[in-house]
């Protein structure tokens, strides 16, 4: 069994079955939004603007529509250079404890692999080089995308799309949510390799 992992940010999810699952796998403080709940506990909303004030917080939905809405509630109303982005990848499936799939047929963060979350969070886990900082760091911008083809173009979705995949994001993403992705994930020599501008 390997050993958790010790995150130093507070850790946002939307459930409590989703935060157990976690618990397996890292050491943080992990709050939940109870699911489409935060939209209407003005608490938690104050809660979350409150902690981001002081430390970044982690953001890790599921990959489906209903994870897609409160994630886009949460940027909205907490600034973006205080969220760490994480995503699960869109993996077809059912979770133990439930009787059917979800409306989309595809398995929420409480159904995601040790391993897969250990890798996850795994760049996050407390050490001297904070990943906002490095993310700062990282010389990636919208003209790279541009340059790219991932903006901008007639087939710009899908080629986004395709690096999404190439580096376990879901697909869908949007310009902007995927350049910051990137920028936590990937460094900008890595980002050349993935789009063909270098060879490794």
């Amino acid at each position: 069994m390997m050993e958790r992992l010790s995150i130093p940010y507070p850790v946002i999810v939307e459930g409590r079955y989703d935060k157990l699952r976690l618990e397996q796998v890292i050491e943080a403080q992990i709050l939940t939004t109870d699911g489409f709940g935060i939209f209407n506990k003005t608490e938690k909303g104050r809660l979350f603007r409150a902690l981001a004030q002081k430390t970044p917080l982690i953001l890790l939905t599921d990959s489906d529509g209903a994870g897609k809405l409160i994630r886009s509630y949460l940027t909205s109303s907490i600034p973006t250079d205080r969220l760490i982005q994480l995503y699960v990848p869109r993996i077809p499936g059912k979770e133990r404890r439930k009787a059917h799939p979800s409306a989309e047929g595809v398995l929420g963060v409480e159904g995601m692999e040790d391993s897969l979350l250990y890798d996850l969070f795994l760049p996050y886990a407390r050490t001297d080089a904070d990943p906002l900082t490095r993310a700062a760091e990282n010389p990636l911008s919208k003209v790279d995308l541009f340059e790219d083809g991932l903006t901008g173009g007639a087939n710009s979705t899908g080629k986004r799309d395709e690096l999404a995949v190439k580096v376990g994001l879901p697909k869908g993403m949007s310009a902007n949510a995927l350049l910051e992705a990137l920028k936590l994930l990937v460094t900008y020599e890595e980002y050349l390799v993935l789009v063909g501008r270098k060879t490794e």
